[in-house]
């Protein structure tokens, strides 16, 4: 095989980056492809020759990449992306993930890449001060393994807050079947063996695809053991139903496993009021004991880098489990979710095989962390890299500094949208989000305008439907229950592009509504 040019390719390819962020501004929002049209612009069959034996060079590969991949894209690092929440990135982040891929680390044990796992443990204990966590989500010491074997609590990096809620789920189970069986060691009839799991109706889906994964579901519908709490007017989750619903669950011969929080749902950024949650869980444990409680942040935990928006976390002392994503709004590029727990312990019984072949001494000695037992897969990358070089390059003042303008841009839209009649907020702005629509166009007139606005390349919005207790919900106030959802989060978004949005969407409006 000959020799690859890594010095001068790597070269072109991270021009063709710099300039793909150069000019993002002057490609459409989304992408204007149609079904199967990047795929008819593919060979069906791949070469025989490779670039490195007289076949395709890279001339023909980077200008495929232009040809057909980057117009495929919807541009999510594009200033005027306002859809779902962000997954923003920065310069220091895409450094780290390229220097990353060219170390060519696989972190599944301390033994593969001590760096690679102590810095790990640094970075995230510097995550948990940077937010104001309890002292029971810090590891307690750099390398230090008190580790694996101590009841510590810790960090870890996972790819998403999809994979955190799974792994919490599983150590949850795990611990709730330890309590049944110390109950049957003392002589103590069995606890129920059932395993139900909480969390309210605006909750992220992944809460729902967990329990599918963790055999507590058959299918997105299945309630038999999962519970979908009501949310009050401003879409938190009632905590008096949730205890109802535990005790309930408890006198039926059930066991209440798990149950989630959630800071900052997708419909409308609703914050669930923890040290509420937290005291249903007391007041709904049955002989199983508390149930885990695990707060997911995914969104809105970015913000809490800022001491004043971290009354949100209020009770979050008393939660087994808190993650959020970094690679949503910390600058730091997909993927990179950072998941916090109380007792590794707890976590590790759960998630730890060992074969022979992955035993060494350094493990056995308990003196260091393996991620692996930490995780649902075996393997790991080297992502606290890129997270070590934005918290180095930005510092806590430029990550607090990112997090307000934002919050402050909108703040601005949401007195746009007030001061226009024509419009309404569905919400209170939650954090970056604000949820609003056009008075009396019904939910089809909304969804005619986002689609308007989003064929435009102008920007990018997303609808959700609001909680079933919203005072917006509802025909009688010729609304429906869809709103439009403005999420800003963009690195480079400014206020010229918040307000060239908003210009926009009156103009698409006026349009929508004079019916032309």
């Amino acid at each position: 095989m000959e020799a690859f040019d890594l010095e001068g390719e790597g070269e072109r390819v991270l021009e063709l980056i710099a300039r793909y962020h150069r000019e993002i501004e002057s490609r459409p929002v989304l992408s204007r492809a149609t079904p199967g049209q990047v795929a008819s612009q593919l060979p069906s069959e791949p070469p025989e020759e490779g670039a490195g034996s007289a076949g395709e060079g890279w001339d023909a590969i980077l200008a495929d990449v232009e040809r057909i991949i980057l117009p495929g894209l919807t541009h999510w690092q594009h200033p005027s992306f306002f859809a779902y929440f962000p997954a923003n990135a920065s310069g220091p982040a895409m450094l780290g993930e390229l220097l990353a891929a060219g170390l060519g680390v696989q972190g599944m044990l301390w033994l593969t890449s001590p760096a690679c796992t102590e810095l790990e443990v640094v970075v995230m204990d510097w995550l948990a001060k940077l937010l104001g966590l309890p002292e029971m989500f810090r590891s307690g010491g750099a390398g230090s393994g008190a580790g694996s074997g101590s009841g510590m609590g810790g960090g870890v990096i996972h790819g998403t807050a999809s994979e955190a809620v799974l792994t919490a789920m599983v150590a949850a189970r795990h611990r709730a079947r330890q309590r049944m069986r110390a109950g049957e060691a003392r002589g103590e009839a069995a606890p129920p063996g059932s395993f139900t799991v909480y969390a309210s109706d605006q909750t992220h889906s992944s809460f729902v695809k967990a329990a599918m994964i963790a055999g507590l579901a058959e299918d997105p519908e299945d309630r038999r053991r999962v519970r979908l709490i009501s949310t009050d007017a401003q879409g938190g989750i009632k905590p008096d139903e949730l205890e109802a619903a535990l005790r309930a669950d408890v006198a039926a011969g059930l066991t209440p496993a798990f149950v989630c929080a959630t800071l900052g749902t997708t419909a409308t950024g609703a914050m669930d009021d923890v040290a509420s949650v937290a005291r249903a869980c007391d007041g709904g444990a049955g002989a199983g004991g508390r149930p885990w409680l695990h707060v997911d942040g995914a969104y809105a935990g970015a913000a809490a880098v800022c001491p004043e928006f971290r009354p949100m976390l209020a009770g979050v002392e008393r939660a087994d489990s808190f993650c959020f994503n970094p690679h949503k709004w910390l600058l730091t590029n997909f993927d990179c979710d950072a998941f916090f727990v109380a007792d590794r312990r707890a976590l590790i019984d759960a998630m730890s095989v060992t074969p022979e072949y992955l035993r060494n001494a350094a493990s056995e000695s308990g003196a260091v962390v393996d991620y692996r037992d930490w995780q649902v897969p075996l393997g790991r990358r080297f992502r606290s890299l890129k997270l070590w070089f934005v918290i180095r390059h930005y510092g806590a003042a430029g990550l607090r500094a990112f997090i307000r303008e934002h919050v402050r841009l909108a703040e601005l839209v949401a007195g746009l949208v007030r001061e226009d009649g024509r419009f309404e907020l569905t919400a209170e702005p939650s954090l970056s989000l604000v949820c609003f629509r056009v008075r009396g166009a019904g939910d089809a007139g909304n969804l005619e305008l986002m689609r308007r606005l989003n064929a435009s390349g102008e920007l990018f919005l997303t609808h959700a439907a609001l909680p079933p207790a919203s005072p917006f919900r509802g025909q009688e106030r010729g609304g429906g229950s869809i709103t439009l959802r403005l999420a800003i989060g963009a690195t480079s978004t400014r206020e010229e592009h918040v307000r060239r949005a908003w210009a926009s969407i009156q103009r698409e409006a006026a349009r929508l509504v004079a019916g032309t």
